[in-house]
């Protein structure tokens, strides 16, 4: 199995992976051509969609500051309707909606999904493992020293923490800031929230003017893991199981290839009998299983769903962090808003979030190779026990 994770991490890293470009494509062909020689039917989906994170969250930004320079102007009807429909298309697009007006008038790029299938096409039950291959670009706002410095000072934290305060919720109050007050007459209210969204409106032009990551945690260990599960079902197949092994080409522009392939199978994925599983970030030093996640709203898993993951864990002897929510978000919210069993795994480093994040070191050199190792026991455990 390690020759297997290493082959598909080190192959894949030194391509610019950003969602719809050369490098995304060349990477889905390649996965797709390695999951066929594994023993899996793999084909590849292209999906038009709008294939940034940062323009969309900039444009909205960008509107809900022009909306309280036109209030602090006088024209105060003017800046609380911009503020209101910023904050709705924030609101949208950061909750794992699938509408996103503003997506539908920006540029848009053709992204590949891989989707490939192992195990028996007739079977009852379904199980969806999500991988993304897409990489990010990154930001000054991905630096680490504020958490470390609030760990190094106050290490009791880490057994007191259950998420990191939702920073893109900054993103979302400001436009709405510049409705209320503009509504409200309050000037501070209006100047505040004009200034937060200039500021969010500057950080996604920096995002946007910045290098693309190599991404090797971030979610090259994910992929790596699909390909190694593809191997092990050849080798054992599970009877009575569906697979589906997917890797998405824009979760990094929100969801959006998740979104897609959503709306291309989610009609014939009953959701009495199908249940997905994410992999994010296995690469950090200490497997974790995700209670929740969400940018603006928390969205936890199923109950039972975690423990059964976490009984998986138990039945190979790997232990798992309990406890943790993210406030950002993964392909697991679009299945977990639309009803399905399903959940998340990734894992944190000792400042409890992923090791390189959006960091142009994220390379596999960086890794913990023993945690990806186990990411895919667990999986192919859960797989089994499901079987």
């Amino acid at each position: 199995m390690a020759d297997v994770l290493r082959e598909v991490i080190e192959r894949l890293a030194p391509l610019r992976r950003n969602p719809g470009s050369e490098g995304e494509r060349e990477a889905a062909e390649w996965i797709a051509g390695r999951l066929r020689a594994a023993g899996a039917d793999a084909r590849i989906e292209p999906e038009v969609v709008s294939s940034t994170f940062y323009l969309p969250i900039g444009v909205l930004s960008a509107m809900g500051a022009a909306g309280g320079v036109a209030s602090l102007l006088g024209a105060r009807r003017l800046g609380a309707a911009l503020g209101a429909a910023a904050t709705a298309g924030l609101w949208e697009d950061l909750t794992g909606g699938s509408r996103r007006p503003a997506r539908r008038v920006l540029p848009h790029a053709t992204v590949r999904n891989v989707v490939a299938e192992v195990g028996d096409p007739d079977a009852e039950r379904t199980f969806v493992l999500v991988a993304h291959h897409d990489a990010a670009r990154t930001s000054f706002i991905f630096d680490e020293t504020l958490p470390r410095a609030l760990i190094d000072h106050v290490p009791k934290l880490i057994d007191r923490l259950d998420r990191w305060p939702p920073l893109m919720g900054i993103v979302a109050l400001a436009p709405a800031l510049v409705a209320a007050g503009s509504l409200a007459r309050s000037r501070g209210l209006v100047v505040a929230g004009t200034v937060i969204a200039a500021g969010s409106a500057a950080v996604m032009a920096d995002m946007g003017t910045n290098e693309v990551v190599p991404g090797a945690n971030d979610n090259l260990t994910a992929v790596a893991v699909l390909v190694a599960i593809a191997e092990a079902l050849r080798e054992r197949p599970v009877p009575g199981l569906r697979v589906l092994l997917v890797s998405t080409g824009a979760e990094e522009a929100n969801q959006e290839g998740m979104l897609a392939f959503a709306r291309r199978h989610f009609a014939s994925l009953p959701k009495e009998t199908t249940t997905f599983l994410a992999l994010e970030m296995l690469g950090s030093g200490e497997l974790t299983l995700v209670e929740g996640e969400g940018f603006l709203r928390m969205y936890d898993y199923p109950e039972a769903f975690r423990d059964e993951l976490a009984a998986a864990a138990a039945s190979v002897g790997v232990r798992v962090r309990r406890g943790l929510r993210t406030t950002y978000a993964s392909d697991a919210l679009i299945p977990r808003r639309a009803g399905y069993q399903c959940g998340m795994l990734c894992s944190v480093n000792e400042y409890l979030v992923p090791r390189e994040y959006h960091k142009p070191t994220d390379t596999p050199d960086r890794l913990d190779w023993d945690c990806v190792a186990d990411g895919a026991r667990v999986t192919e455990a859960l797989i089994r026990r499901m079987g």
